[in-house]
C-alpha cells in the first residue's frame, strides 16, 4: 500500500522565518507534535514538540528565535509511491517518528509512527474477527 493512502494530507507547515512561540501556538492550536518548515512547498526542516523541550526550553533559548535557528535541516523525507516498509524502516535507521510525504520536491503529507501504529492495530482487529468468526464455540 503506498504512503500516500495512509498519509495525512493536512500538514502544518510554517515559513524558516517563523518564531519559535509562533511554532509552539501553532502545534498546540492544530493539537499536533511536530510543524514542516517549508520553502516554496518544499520541506527544508521539521520542527518537533520534543525540539521546543530540549533545544529552546533545555537551553534558555530565546522564543523569539526563528524555526530556521532551532529546526532539523533537510529532515528525511519519504515519497508518496514508497510503502509501508519503506517507511518503518526510514524511521528506524533515521531514528525518527515524523515523515514528511512528497512527490519530487513538493511537500503533499505527513506520516507518523502513530499512524503506522495504529494501522496495524487496525489490521490485527481484522484478522481477530476472522479467527473469532471460525472458532468453535466451548
Amino acid at each position: 500500500m503506498p504512503i500516500d493512502d495512509l498519509a495525512r494530507s493536512d500538514v502544518v507547515t510554517a515559513a524558516p522565518d517563523a518564531s519559535v512561540s509562533e511554532l509552539a501556538a501553532m502545534m498546540d492550536e492544530e493539537n499536533v507534535g511536530s510543524i514542516v518548515i517549508i520553502d516554496d512547498d518544499a520541506p527544508v526542516g521539521i520542527v518537533t514538540d520534543r525540539d521546543l523541550t530540549v533545544r529552546v526550553l533545555a537551553d534558555g533559548t530565546d522564543a523569539e528565535q526563528t524555526a530556521a535557528e532551532i529546526m532539523t535541516e533537510d529532515p528525511c523525507t519519504i515519497e508518496r509511491d514508497d510503502g509501508f516498509y519503506e517507511a518503518t524502516d526510514l524511521m528506524a535507521e533515521h531514528g525518527v517518528r515524523r515523515l514528511p510525504v512528497s512527490d519530487g520536491d513538493q511537500l503533499v503529507g505527513i506520516i507518523t509512527a502513530d499512524d503506522l501504529t495504529e494501522l496495524i492495530a487496525d489490521e490485527e482487529q481484522q484478522l481477530a474477527d476472522v479467527i473469532r468468526a471460525q472458532r468453535p464455540e466451548y
